[in-house]
C-alpha cells in the first residue's frame, strides 16, 4: 500500500498544474514540465521553502508576457511554434522570447537556438547572445553570417547592427583555413564520373599532386561564354559579363559562394562588355571599360546594384588591369588611334582617374597582379620603344616583369620562351603565381596546355605536374574552401 501511495502522489505531482502570474495575466504549465525543463523553477520546487508548493507563482523583473508565452508553450510542446505560426523570427517576440528563456534557465530552450539561426533572424540572435552571454549561440550565429556574409550585408537590420568590427570578423572568418586553387571550366577528356561535363570545377590538392573534382557546377547560362570578367571578393567569385559563342554581348553576373558551394545570380550590369577587367577593391567590384568601352561600372554587393563611376580618359582594347593598396592601375592596350603608353590611375575615394605615368614599353593582351607595391606583368605581347629593345620581345613568349608604384621601376624578371604569353589566365597564390598557358612546339601546329608556378621569391619556374587536359575558356583563381577541403 505504501509503494501504490508513493506512486499515487507522484502520478499527482505529474498531474499537477501551475499558474504563473505575470502582471494581471496567468499562464498554466504542469509542474513536472516546469521542473524538467527550467533551472529557475526545478530550483525553486527542490528548496523545500513554503512558496515552492503554492499554485501560483509570481514572476517579477519586467518580464514581458508575449516572451513568457512562447518560453511555456515550448516547455509544454518541446517546439517554437509560437514564432513559426506567427512569423516572428526577428523583432520584439524574439527579444521577450530569449529574455524569458534567460530569465527562467530554460536550458533545452537555449540549446534549440543555435539551430534556429536563419537569415531574418541572425543579426538580432547575435545581439542578444552578447547581451545575455550566450557562447554557443554567437558562434552560431557568426558561423552562419559568415557563410552568407553578402546577403546578410542587404538585411534591411545591417545598417543598424552589423558595426564595422563584426564586419572585418566575418570576412576574415570566410578566408579560414588553407587556400586552394580552383579551376573552372570545360575539361576535355573528363568522364561523367568525375564533374567534366562544360562548365565543371576542380580543386588542386597540393599534398597528392593532383585534380580533384568539386561537386559544385555553374548554372547553365554560362555554358559558352566567353571573355567574362573573373574576380573574388571577400572569398566570392564572381563572372560577370562577356558574350555567347555566335551572339552579341550580356551582362548578367553571377557569383560562386564556397562556403555553400552554391552559385546564384546577381544584378547584372547596365552596360554590356567583353574583354574588359574585373577587380575587386576596397569591398567592392569595378567593371572596367571593354572592347573600345570607356565607361567604368562599380557593384555594390551591400546593396546588390551597379553604379557608373568615372569613366577612363578613352577608350582601350588589350590593356588590362589590377588593384595595388587601394588603386586601380590600368597598363598597356590600344587607344581609338594609337598604342597606349600611359599607365592610369584610378582612386576609389576620389573617383577619379590619373596618368601615374608614362612609359617607353607598350604592352598589350597580358595579366596583371599585385603583391603590396609591386605589379606584375604576366605575359602579353612586348615591345620597348629605343635602341635598348631586345630582338625576341613581339615573339609569342611567356614573360613576367614587375613594376613597384612606390619607385616606378622596371623590372623584366623571367622568361619561358617555349611557353606562350597570350590567352594565358593566372593566379596569385600564397608564394608563386600560378599560370595556365600552351605549350607552342616550333616543329607542329600542336598546342598543349600546361599549367607553371613562377616563385615570386626565388624568380623561378616550377612546372605543376599530375593535372588533367584543359579543354578551352578556362579560369584559375585562389579560394577558400572550408568545407569542401
Amino acid at each position: 500500500m505504501a509503494e501504490g501511495g508513493e506512486a499515487a502522489e507522484e502520478e499527482a505531482a505529474a498531474a499537477a498544474v501551475v499558474q504563473i502570474r505575470l502582471g494581471e495575466r496567468c499562464f498554466p504549465v504542469g509542474r513536472r514540465q516546469l521542473r524538467e525543463q527550467s533551472d529557475y523553477f526545478g530550483a525553486l520546487f527542490r528548496s523545500g521553502m513554503r512558496e515552492a508548493a503554492a499554485e501560483v507563482q509570481e514572476l517579477r523583473g519586467g518580464l514581458r508576457a508575449r516572451g513568457l508565452e512562447l518560453v511555456l508553450d515550448f516547455i509544454r510542446t518541446s517546439r517554437l511554434a509560437g514564432l513559426e505560426r506567427e512569423g516572428e523570427g526577428e523583432g520584439e517576440a524574439l527579444e521577450a522570447l530569449v529574455e524569458a528563456a534567460c530569465y527562467l534557465q530554460v536550458t533545452p530552450l537555449l540549446r534549440r537556438l543555435p539551430a534556429e539561426v536563419a537569415l531574418p533572424n541572425c543579426l538580432q540572435l547575435h545581439q542578444l547572445a552578447q547581451v545575455y552571454g550566450l557562447a554557443e549561440l554567437q558562434a552560431a550565429c557568426v558561423a552562419f553570417m559568415a557563410a552568407r556574409f553578402h546577403a546578410v550585408l542587404r538585411r534591411p537590420e545591417a545598417r543598424r547592427l552589423l558595426p564595422g568590427a563584426l564586419r572585418q570578423q566575418l570576412r576574415e572568418r570566410r578566408a579560414g583555413g588553407a587556400a586552394a586553387l580552383l579551376a573552372l571550366g570545360p575539361f576535355a577528356g573528363a568522364g561523367p564520373q568525375e564533374g567534366g561535363a562544360p562548365g565543371s570545377m576542380r580543386r588542386y590538392d597540393e599534398a597528392a599532386g593532383r585534380w580533384l573534382p568539386l561537386p559544385g557546377r555553374p548554372p547553365p547560362e554560362l555554358a559558352n561564354v566567353r571573355g567574362y570578367g573573373a574576380a573574388v571578393l571577400d572569398n566570392y567569385l564572381f563572372l560577370v559579363g562577356g558574350h555567347r559563342l555566335g551572339s552579341q554581348e550580356i551582362s548578367a553576373a553571377h557569383c560562386y559562394n564556397p562556403c555553400l558551394n552554391e552559385w546564384s545570380a546577381v544584378a547584372s550590369m547596365n552596360q554590356k562588355r567583353s574583354n574588359f577587367k574585373l577587380l575587386a577593391v576596397s569591398g567592392k567590384l569595378y567593371a572596367i571599360g571593354g572592347q573600345f568601352l570607356s565607361n567604368v561600372e562599380c557593384y555594390s554587393p551591400e546593396h546588390d546594384w551597379w553604379n557608373f563611376a568615372a569613366s577612363l580618359p578613352t577608350p582601350l582594347a588589350e590593356f588590362s588591369a589590377c588593384e595595388c593598396q587601394g588603386k586601380i592601375y590600368v597598363m598597356g592596350g590600344y587607344t581609338t588611334r594609337d598604342r597606349n603608353l600611359n599607365i592610369l590611375q584610378y582612386c576609389p575615394s576620389s573617383d577619379n582617374w590619373t596618368t601615374f605615368e608614362s612609359c617607353d614599353i607598350h604592352i598589350r593582351k597580358q595579366q596583371m597582379l599585385s603583391v603590396e607595391e609591386t605589379i606584375y606583368i604576366v605575359g602579353g605581347c612586348i615591345h620597348e620603344l629605343g635602341s635598348n629593345k631586345k630582338s625576341s620581345q613581339n615573339e609569342d613568349m611567356l614573360t613576367v616583369q614587375s613594376y613597384n608604384t612606390a619607385t616606378r621601376e622596371w623590372l623584366y624578371l623571367k622568361e619561358n620562351m617555349s611557353k606562350s604569353g597570350l590567352n594565358l589566365t593566372c593566379t596569385l597564390h600564397n608564394d608563386g603565381i600560378y599560370i595556365l598557358t600552351r605549350d607552342v612546339s616550333l616543329s607542329t601546329s600542336l598546342e598543349h596546355r600546361v599549367f607553371l608556378k613562377y616563385n615570386i621569391f626565388s624568380d623561378s619556374w616550377e612546372s605543376v605536374r599530375h593535372f588533367p587536359t584543359f579543354g578551352q575558356n578556362m579560369l584559375v583563381c585562389s579560394m577558400y574552401l572550408p568545407n569542401l577541403m
